[in-house]
């Protein structure tokens, strides 16, 4: 370890990435509770992270609004009324410039201002960022809201993409001003979940889309409806029971599992219960289902067997029916997706299917896609092909440990860290649904995130500590503990972003803890309980 240096005046406190879910919170968490000098750096030109980057067509939450959403504040919670189960991207975007004007943060976030790079230097024992508008930037803590997918779109590298004439975007970078399908000819490239949720939006304005699959995808539906003020008044007068449900469940909703095993059941009660949450919606189906649906391979093969019903009863050609119907992974190895109408999309005369595994892109030409069989006329691609997930938003910008370590040296082979908020060698960097972290309803993963980071500066404060950062053996032994866990579900029996296989090149490894929310909710809890056990505190 090297000598601790002199304190020295940085110019903020906390610094911090993003401007979204994570790094709004942040900012209020460091500034208006920590009374500390906080600025936050956003590269968009407005703030909502995700929500301001995904304007695509059909882009829309797949967790219940009413706990898509900040719970640290009751007004906050009185004032806001969602307009429906699911909310469309601009309401979730408005819902978070509202909560940056109402607790005044934008006089503390600067727009259009990209992190280049962050060093910690050990003279100063300062992190010093290099940003696109200020020039260098010294703080006494780093804090990433840098999200886990929309900052860093995955665009294949084929051939011909620049060539191409017409207009083509990706999901995840979509044009201010639009995109109009009207009487054009469409290829979305890409079944993951934007593709699904795109897809019929543009089906029904476009003359003719061509759907580009490489993998069949397992949907469940979302069964969205319009709320009314007196459901918001109903779940208002129960919000105490459910926070406190989503805060101690398996994936941060306020439902758990029914407590049985599919196998203990007669297959009416099975098929009974499945009907059920299917009709119910969303991701009850899997948090509120069977307790051993993800980690035994039987149980799970029921409900695969269920949902490819499901999905072979929508569609009415049979050979675009087994083509949309996943075979080669089980249920919930992929992430599932909750889709609207995605399935039936296919019924449509304007609509078609390419299956990739069959007759894969050759190249991009000027007028549209070659494909190995034929070649597909076109005025408009549409990139669906995902994200470089997790860590991708890291290497995006160069960040410097100790003795100038690089963590694109240190990840290598995969990333590492402690309860993926910490990383040994890189003091007073603190990561928000880092890898290593648990995988949930998002803003309930990150007011648990912010608020621990925030009682480990104010402990650190409060005993007279500069520094914090991860034990090498407390981050070693997390990293054990995510394997075992992963060993014991079905996630890693699919090629997703969830374990690095959809990016070429990429190491594969689980980039999340897979057990519980509840459970990585109680660890991290204790670790605060006893005094930060395998964090260095020096």
């Amino acid at each position: 370890m090297s000598q601790v240096p002199a304190r020295q005046e940085p110019d903020v406190d906390v610094a911090i990435i993003g401007a979204g879910f994570a790094g709004l919170y942040m900012l209020y968490r460091a500034r208006d509770v920590l009374g500390l000098r906080a600025k936050a750096y956003e590269a968009s030109d407005g703030v909502g992270g995700t929500w301001h980057l995904n304007r695509y067509p059909g882009a829309r939450c797949d967790s219940e609004s009413y706990v898509y959403c900040y719970s640290f504040s009751q007004e906050l919670l009185d004032e806001w009324q969602w307009s429906g189960k699911y909310p469309a991207q601009p309401e979730i975007l408005s819902y978070l410039n509202h909560v940056a004007d109402r607790f005044d943060l934008r006089r503390d976030i600067s727009l259009t201002n990209r992190v280049l790079s962050a060093r910690f230097v050990d003279d100063d024992g300062l992190w010093h960022l290099d940003t696109q508008l200020d020039g260098e930037v010294t703080s006494r803590y780093l804090v990433t809201g840098i999200g886990l997918l929309a900052s860093a779109q995955y665009v294949p590298a084929i051939e011909g993409l620049d060539g191409f004439a017409g207009t083509w975007a990706h999901t995840g970078d979509w044009p201010t001003e639009g995109i109009d399908f009207a009487g054009k000819r469409v290829a979305v490239i890409g079944t993951g979940s934007t593709g699904v949720q795109s897809i019929p939006v543009i089906a029904e304005q476009a003359a003719a889309l061509t759907v580009f699959q490489r993998t069949p995808q397992f949907t469940v539906p979302a069964q969205h409806h319009s709320m009314s003020a007196d459901e918001m008044a109903s779940i208002r007068a129960n919000y105490a029971e459910v926070w406190d449900k989503a805060q101690h469940s398996a994936g941060g909703f306020p439902w758990s599992h029914n407590g049985r095993s599919a196998l203990e059941d007669t297959p009416e009660e099975v098929e009974a219960t499945f009907e059920s949450l299917w009709q119910q919606g969303g991701f009850r189906f899997i948090f509120a289902s069977y307790r051993d649906l993800m980690i035994d391979r039987r149980a799970n093969e029921l409900a695969s067997q269920f949902v490819r019903r499901k999905i072979r009863e929508q569609v009415i050609d049979p050979r675009v029916r087994e083509l949309l119907t996943p075979a080669d992974h089980p249920f919930g190895a992929k992430r599932p997706i909750v889709d609207t109408n995605y399935f039936a999309t296919y019924n449509r005369p304007n609509v078609s299917l390419v299956d990739l595994s069959d007759t894969p892109i050759k190249r991009i030409t000027a007028t549209g896609i070659q494909t190995t069989e034929e070649h597909h006329d076109l005025d408009v691609i549409i990139l669906a092909t995902g994200f470089d997930a997790v860590t991708g938003p890291f290497m995006r910008m160069n960040i410097e440990g100790r003795e100038g370590l690089a963590l694109r040296d240190k990840w290598a082979a995969g990333p590492t860290s402690y309860l993926g908020l910490t990383v040994s060698g890189f003091p007073n960097m603190f990561m928000i649904t880092g890898p290593g972290s648990v995988f949930g309803n998002i803003p309930v993963v990150v007011e648990h995130h912010v608020e621990w980071i925030a009682g480990l500066i104010a402990h650190m404060n409060k005993i007279g500590r500069s520094f914090a950062e991860a034990d090498p053996d407390a981050e070693s032994a997390w990293a054990s503990a995510m394997a075992d866990v992963a060993s014991r579900t079905v996630v890693p029996l699919g090629d997703s972003w969830g374990t690095g296989k959809n990016i070429p090149g990429k190491p594969e490894t689980v980039l999340f803890f897979l057990g519980s929310y509840g459970v990585y909710r109680a660890r991290c809890d204790q670790v605060a309980a006893t005094d930060y056990t395998g964090i260095m505190l020096t």
